[in-house]
């Protein structure tokens, strides 16, 4: 293990972390203002919106979890060269999990 490629193992990590965190809020922010898209919907809407909506939050919320799950994860790691490969694909995998959920939460929901 050479330390110039040990020393430099945090950067996958802190770029998950500025971009799965902001990701996360924002994504959870939309979601639970989502709520309100159907105020003004009709008892027949309503019916089928509510019990989709809080299908997608628990989804939604599950996902999101496993996310910041694996960037603890690839915070975690031995600070090892051979850990290195699991690092950067946690670290990547992190931000997708948050896109993916969001995209499950959109589908799931049957909008107004």
């Amino acid at each position: 293990m050479t330390q110039e490629s040990s020393s430099r193992q945090w950067i996958a990590p802190l770029l998950s972390t500025l971009a799965t965190i902001p990701g996360a809020f924002f994504a959870y922010l939309f979601a639970g203002l989502s709520g309100m898209a159907c105020d003004s919907c009709t008892d027949a809407q309503a019916d089928r919106f509510d019990p989709s909506f809080d299908r997608a939050f628990t989804v939604f919320g599950w996902g999101l979890t496993v996310a910041l799950l694996v960037l603890v994860t690839a915070w975690l790691l031995p600070w090892r060269e051979r850990f290195t490969g699991w690092r950067i694909g946690l670290a990547v995998g992190a931000p997708f999990l948050v896109v993916l959920s969001g995209l499950a939460f959109g589908g799931l929901v049957d909008w107004p």
